[in-house]
């Protein structure tokens, strides 16, 4: 006997890896887009919001495998969103990984503070689309 496929159920084929889904929170919309269509191309089911605002909405859904956070983005600065997902006050039941990406020369030591809060680090000008996709596959 056939298994029997649900309406808007998918299936996978033998030895794929499940669907990750990724937010990207990123308020320069060409470089969003980029890393959207790269992921999506890689397997990756990503989403992309601008407003930090929305996107920590978004983050605190908890349906998210990996998010992707500019630190310089409108109405809630990255920062800010990464110290309310890391808080189990703010945001209980997190479990995803937090990737951070910008173009801004931190200090030393405000780096490493972000990167102990952090899951990885990516300087966007250093990260093609393409290894961006390479990246998550490694730590996903």
């Amino acid at each position: 006997m056939e298994p029997t496929i649900e309406p808007g159920q998918t299936i996978q084929p033998a030895g794929a890896r499940p669907q990750k889904k990724v937010l990207c929170i990123e308020d320069e919309r060409f470089i969003g887009e980029l890393y959207q269509r790269a992921l999506r191309k890689g397997g990756y089911d990503a989403t992309l919001e601008v407003d930090g605002a929305k996107g920590l909405e978004m983050a605190q859904t908890d349906i998210y495998d990996i998010i992707l956070l500019d630190l310089m983005i409108p109405n809630v600065t990255g920062i800010e969103i990464l110290r309310t997902l890391r808080d189990p006050a703010k945001t209980p039941h997190f479990k995803g990984k937090i990737i951070i990406t910008t173009n801004l020369e931190q200090r030393e030591d405000v780096r490493e503070d972000i990167e102990k809060q952090a899951d990885g680090y990516i300087v966007k000008a250093e990260l093609t689309p393409n290894e961006l996709v390479e990246f998550l596959d490694n730590i996903a």
